[in-house]
Parts: structure tokens; C-alpha cells; sequence
């Protein structure tokens, strides 16, 4: 009984002495690869983090991006260490991918506003705080999600823009530019002074102090309609003041122009009647 005994255990202890020849370098060598990636990955993040801080990327983004490069080089490590003291990959590699296809296919409208987020928070085709004309809604950007872009309508509504929509269609950035163009229409009588009236729109426009100097003042004809001679000016002003000064030469221009006899003729056609007698 005790020679039995004395046989199990050394049978047992070759098989352990065998196991571990096998199996203890590539346990050891997997601990160290563990180790060194773990330090690797870390370093590979932060110096990530320290790229996007100097590219001036969104602060969400940067820690969403930094926090997706560290799970997918983590998982690539564990595969790696897994395979190295032998144990199959090939079917968890295969879960893996079918899980990340089913989640994908659930997901699809999520994901794609979602890298519609990430394409506005990289490209910035707008920021917080501009005035933007998008999917049919004009507002001021108030947040940028990762999934949806938030605005505020000038009657202070709150209009919220999925991400992927937004990039992929046309966007008005109208405060990019801190200057814009001011265009104003106004039409007057076929029979006033086309020259005077251009004259009082020339001066109202360089005598406002809201009227950038560095650039010209602008008056044209600009067509022939059917009631009325449409005459063009063109000024150049900060972007804060291009509503302002819209509103007040809509008033301005035709308080001069009635003062200066100038007429501002509404549509009108002249009729005539023909008297037919019979013979």
C-alpha cells in the first residue's frame, strides 16, 4: 500500500515537473508580455490624449477616442497572452466577431450618429455658440453631443439634430466670418430720380457708424420689375450688427424716401377697356 502510494506521487510530481517544463517559459514569458503591454498601452494612450490636446480636438471625443484605443489594444493583448500558453483563440476571436455584428446590425442608427459625431467634433464645420442653417432649422449651437447636436432658435425653441443627419447634409455656418455682406432691395417709381435715390441710400449707409470703412459702399440698379425700378446696396459689417442695422434701414430708407418724395410703388397693372360696338 505504501509502495502504491509512494508510485502516485511520484507519477504526480513527474507529470507536474513535466508540465511545468512544458508550460512554466511560456507562463512566464506571457506574464511579461502582460506586464509590458499593459505599460506600452498606457503610454500609447496618454501620448494619444497629448495629440488630440494639441490638434485642439473636443474634449468629450478626446476622452471617448482615449478610452476606445485602450479597450481594443486590451483586448488585442489578452487574445495575444491567451495564445501564447495555449489556449484557442480562434473560437473566442469568432464569438467575438459575431457579438460586434449583432450589436452593429441593433445599433446601426446610433452608430451612425455617432460617427456623425465624431466627423463634426474632428472637422468643426461649426462650434458652440454659431449660428448655423441646417436640416431646415436655424439656430445658435448651443452643445455638441457625440449623438446630437443641440440648437437654440432665435424665439428660443430647442431643436435637437441627430449627428448623422447633420453630417451628411448641407450646412450654413452664417457666423463663421466675423463680417458679412449686407444686401438690401428697395424699389422706387418708374418715374422718380433714379440717381438721388441712389445718392440718399449711398449716404445713409456711409454716414452709419456700424458700416465697416475699410470697404466701399455699393448702389446699383439691379432690375427692371414690373411696378418698380429694384435698386441694390451693398454694405459690409461686423456679424453681430447685420440684423440690427437690416431692421433700422428698412425703417430708415423709407422715412427718407418719403420725406424726399421718392415713391415706393406696390404692384399694379393698367387696364384697358375696349368698347366694342356692333356694326
Amino acid at each position: 500500500m505504501e509502495n502504491l502510494d509512494i508510485e502516485n506521487i511520484e507519477k504526480y510530481y513527474d507529470q507536474a515537473i513535466e508540465i511545468g517544463m512544458n508550460y512554466g517559459p511560456k507562463l512566464v514569458l506571457a506574464i511579461l508580455t502582460l506586464i509590458i503591454g499593459l505599460w506600452i498601452i498606457k503610454a500609447i494612450t496618454k501620448g494619444a490624449g497629448k495629440a488630440m490636446e494639441k490638434a485642439d480636438v473636443e474634449v468629450t471625443l478626446r476622452g471617448f477616442l482615449q478610452s476606445m484605443i485602450g479597450i481594443i489594444l486590451k483586448v488585442l493583448l489578452l487574445i495575444s497572452v491567451a495564445s501564447m500558453v495555449g489556449i484557442a483563440t480562434t473560437s473566442f476571436i469568432a464569438i467575438l466577431g459575431a457579438a460586434g455584428l449583432a450589436v452593429g446590425l441593433a445599433l446601426q442608427g446610433s452608430l451612425q450618429n455617432f460617427a456623425g459625431g465624431v466627423v463634426i467634433l474632428l472637422f468643426k464645420p461649426f462650434k458652440a455658440g454659431d449660428v448655423i442653417d441646417a436640416q431646415g432649422y436655424i439656430g445658435s449651437v448651443s452643445q455638441i453631443q457625440i449623438f446630437n447636436t443641440i440648437l437654440k432658435t432665435p424665439d428660443n425653441q430647442v431643436i435637437i439634430i441627430p449627428n448623422g443627419a447633420l453630417s451628411n447634409g448641407s450646412i450654413k455656418n452664417i457666423t463663421a466670418e466675423p463680417t458679412r455682406r449686407l444686401d438690401l432691395k428697395f424699389g422706387i417709381g418708374y418715374n422718380d430720380d433714379i440717381l438721388f435715390a441712389k445718392s440718399i441710400l449711398r449716404n445713409m449707409l456711409e454716414s452709419d457708424e456700424r458700416v465697416l470703412k475699410d470697404k466701399d459702399v455699393e448702389v446699383y440698379v439691379a432690375e427692371h420689375a414690373d411696378s418698380a425700378v429694384i435698386l441694390l446696396a451693398r454694405a459690409w459689417v461686423d456679424a453681430s450688427n447685420y440684423w440690427p442695422l437690416h431692421f433700422d434701414m428698412m425703417e430708415q430708407v423709407k422715412l427718407s424716401f418719403d420725406k424726399e418724395g421718392i415713391s415706393i410703388p406696390f404692384p399694379q397693372r393698367d387696364v384697358h377697356l375696349i368698347n366694342e360696338t356692333s356694326a
